[in-house]
């Protein structure tokens, strides 16, 4: 499995709104090929991290333009464009 974590900052007063398109956008998120796991985290000053797990690198790479597009739909929110990281995943635990 592959992660890809993303550090993003919000402008101030738009949490509320940037968490509504997430709601909206949460079918193109989930449906893109290979994802297992979507983690959003945000202070309340509108810092956060995306991570998302998927199959491997290579679906990474290939989702790449979808998830450009999808940040896209949150450019009124964001106080620049994030750019995002990739890892191996060497544990992905729950109970």
């Amino acid at each position: 499995m592959f992660a890809r974590v993303t550090q993003y900052k919000m402008k101030p007063g738009t949490r509320e709104a940037a968490t509504a398109k997430m709601e909206e956008l949460r079918g193109q998120i989930l449906g893109m090929p290979g994802m297992h796991n979507f983690i959003n985290v945000m202070n309340e000053d509108g810092s956060g991290y995306v991570v998302s797990i998927v199959e491997s690198e290579a679906t990474s790479n290939a989702n790449a333009p979808k998830v450009a597009e999808l940040w896209g739909a949150f450019a009124d929110y964001l106080e620049a464009v994030p750019t995002p990281q990739g890892y191996d995943v060497i544990a992905n635990w729950s109970n």
